[in-house]
């Protein structure tokens, strides 16, 4: 199992102990992707995870730069349009690096705007 794949199925599995509702993983469009789609107390939102086997680059949530934030709200926009009702919606970002072997999570909520 490549990294980013093994970082999101432990993503999920923290957001869930968080209390958040999965809806889906992988949503996919022409455009690009969004990582996980879930449901936080009545806010649905849109959460990026980004994973890396160290921090010596950087903390993974850096690389949510301004092009990936806009192709983020692009396919949510792409999303909203399948739902009947919009409910209030935000972005996150799960940042994970392996420490020791250890994983170690940062969750960001309310990451950006559009």
């Amino acid at each position: 199992m490549r990294l980013g794949q093994k970082g999101e199925e432990l993503a999920v599995k923290y957001l869930r102990k968080k209390g958040y509702k999965i809806i889906k993983q992988n949503f996919k469009t022409r455009i690009g992707e969004i990582d996980i789609i879930a449901n936080d107390g009545g806010t649905l939102v849109f959460v990026e995870v980004k994973t890396r086997e160290s921090i010596a680059y950087g903390m993974p949530f850096e690389a949510v730069n301004s092009y990936k934030r806009r192709k983020i709200a692009n396919v949510a926009l792409l999303y909203l349009k399948k739902i009947k009702e919009v409910p209030p919606c935000r972005f996150d970002v799960v940042s994970l690096y392996y420490d020791h072997g250890k994983p170690e999570f940062n969750l960001i909520k309310d990451a950006f705007e559009v």
